[in-house]
């Protein structure tokens, strides 16, 4: 006992040295920041090529944006392209500028902006207990940065973070926008409590990351933040309070002022074309109806949280029970910034709830609300801190937790046995089960639960959140780094290397086709225009067609999945085989020669 107690001074004196030393505190903080978004966003970032469908949309449209100069209306393949509005292209074109045309280029902005949420995530936390200090009248920093830290860990160190975080699509940049507003907004709330003439600088940053975030989506970027902030002042009585703090009419005004230039000018350039795409295909009816087959049942995004919050989604219930948001009269009468917890319970149901009701529903569309079940799961854990009683609800959750992480070991040990084949890269699971990498993460995932038991019977609850990070980071490195680079290799090398070969083989004049599913990284990795063909008829009823023309090329340049190869039964002398990688094959279809045999079969007639 008396070795804890000095274990504890200990700890304590280090962390009053750090106190009394800001630049040390602010090195200490930066050093755990930089950390972990290394290995959360920036490790092996572009050492994996693009992921087919979405990923290559988005570079090539702003290579394109990039080499044509034009950066209003953005193009793929030859065609416009209004499922998103410009701020990605831009911020992709730029580091294109910046760093070349590559994979990195790609996926930085998506890295930053999930690093910027995890950084402010950080700040607004350490804040909140500075500030609850100040009330207590103590000094407890211990409870402030490791608290903050552990924030900041949650945020980045999760399977929906990290995978959006990694992949260069608007999704990410979105989170940032959104997240990076709503922290914004309750800064702004909880030091402003007299109106101005104007919204104090907090809110008048959270407007223009809502700006930000209708110029990177559409007014989802606005609609939601509005939607939790209304629901919060609601909830606590304040709306118009906060509407006379905020001046929302000036504050839209901002956002407007950030968002709506491009969308004029686009729609100078585009008309209805963009209107119709834009605002009424991706935006209304993907709220209200089912659109590219993306249905899912009404409890869909129960499952997406607990598997992209994963490990910490199980502590989520009891978090949100902490705040016993029925004692509405206790929870009224505290100080504004000790409403936190509450802001953040608004915003996680008000993410959830506004794309349950949607239609069309995505796993990406909830990434909003991981920073917030992050700030929830990081305040429960730091009552155990401070003595408050959760210790019950706490150890509860603890041992959910032990259950979630056995049956996820149980899950990987039997991946093996319950996986079928992928057609795109047939070896792909075998490779995964000769290098053992499943084996590995069940193991990981059993020790971390054999470790929370034991700490739980021994009435030790404090690392039990640190045991789960733990064990994700080794989770990330040993298991999802080495199959996510075996998955590279094995499903989209082929198509890359393909791509590379059919710059140097296509002749003047020659089409390039791809016949099967539709792989944008095709059209980014050869830089030439591809003509899609999905099904084996259409190809050879499109080849029958050029070879009818009087004036036609006399080859075409096809590369296409080998079922459909084998589906078009092209004439063995039809055609020249360049090259066989994975699942695909580069061909030359002779359309000279076919036109060739045609002409001789109608003269045999006469």
């Amino acid at each position: 006992m008396r070795l804890k107690l000095s274990d504890r001074q200990t700890v304590q004196q280090w962390f009053n040295h750090i106190e009394k030393r800001p630049a040390l505190a602010v090195t200490l903080t930066l050093v755990w920041l930089l950390l972990i978004n290394f290995l959360a966003f920036i490790w092996n970032l572009g050492n994996v090529g693009l992921i087919d469908e979405t990923e290559p949309l988005f570079a090539e449209a702003s290579r394109q944006m990039l080499i044509t100069g034009d950066w209003i209306t953005p193009f793929f393949n030859g065609e416009t392209r209004f499922d998103k509005p410009a701020l990605i292209y831009w911020c992709q074109a730029i580091a294109y500028a910046i760093m070349g045309v590559n994979e990195w280029s790609v996926r930085i902005p998506s890295a930053l902006a999930a690093a910027a949420v995890t950084a402010l995530g950080f700040y607004v936390v350490q804040w909140y207990f500075g500030k609850k200090d100040e009330l207590e009248a103590t000094a407890n920093p211990i409870r402030r940065y490791l608290t903050a830290a552990l924030t900041s860990a949650l945020i980045a160190l999760n399977p929906e973070m990290i995978v959006w975080g990694r992949i260069g699509v608007s999704d990410m940049l979105l989170t940032g926008c959104i997240a990076s507003a709503l922290l914004c907004f309750f800064m702004g709330y909880a030091q402003n409590s007299t109106p101005s003439r104007f919204p104090n600088k907090w809110y008048i940053a959270s407007y223009i990351l809502m700006g930000a975030g209708i110029l990177t989506k559409g007014p989802v970027g606005l609609v939601l933040p509005g939607l939790i902030m209304i629901i919060f002042g609601l909830y606590l009585g304040k709306f118009w309070q906060l509407w006379l703090e905020m001046h929302p009419i000036k504050g839209i005004g901002i956002s407007l002022l950030v968002s709506t230039p491009w969308y004029i000018l686009v729609t100078l350039d585009n008309g209805w074309n963009f209107i119709n795409a834009f605002f009424g295909y991706h935006n209304v009816e993907r709220f209200t109806e089912v659109v590219n087959g993306h249905s899912a049942p009404w409890y869909f995004y129960f499952l997406v949280v607990l598997l992209g919050f994963a490990p910490y989604s199980i502590f989520i219930p009891a978090a949100i029970a902490r705040l016993q948001f029925w004692r509405r009269e206790q929870i009224i009468n505290q100080e504004r910034f000790q409403h936190l917890d509450l802001f953040a319970c608004c915003w996680f149901l008000g993410v959830f709830g506004f794309f349950t009701i949607a239609v069309t529903k995505l796993p990406s569309y909830v990434l909003p609300l991981m920073p917030a079940a992050a700030i929830l799961v990081a305040l429960f854990w730091s009552d155990l801190c401070t003595g408050k009683q959760t210790e019950k609800s706490f150890r509860i959750s603890s041992w959910v937790n032990v259950a979630f992480l056995s049956t996820i070991a149980v899950a990987l040990l039997n991946v093996p046995r319950l996986v079928g084949t992928d057609p795109a890269a047939p070896e792909l699971y075998d490779k995964i089960a000769k290098l053992g990498i499943t084996n590995i993460g069940g193991i990981i995932w059993l020790i971390a639960a054999i470790a929370i038991a034991a700490l739980i019977l021994n009435h030790r609850l404090r690392p039990v959140i640190t045991i789960n990070v733990i064990a994700f980071i080794a989770f990330l490195s040993l298991v999802l780094m080495p199959a996510l680079f075996l998955m590279d290799t094995q499903r989209q090398l082929p198509l890359r290397q393909l791509a590379q070969m059919a710059v140097q083989e296509k002749q003047t004049q020659e089409e390039f086709i791809m016949v099967g599913f539709k792989k944008p990284t095709v059209t980014f990795y050869s830089q030439k225009t591809v003509n899609y063909m999905k099904f084996a008829q259409e190809a050879v009823d499109y080849i029958k067609t050029e070879a009818d023309k009087e004036e036609n090329s006399p080859s075409i340049l096809m590369l296409t999945e080998q079922k459909k190869l084998i589906e078009m039964n092209l004439a063995p002398d039809h055609y020249e085989n360049i090259a066989t990688k994975g699942a695909y094959n580069l061909i030359r279809v002779s359309v000279k020669r076919i036109k060739k045999q045609a002409q001789n079969k109608k003269m045999d007639i006469f």
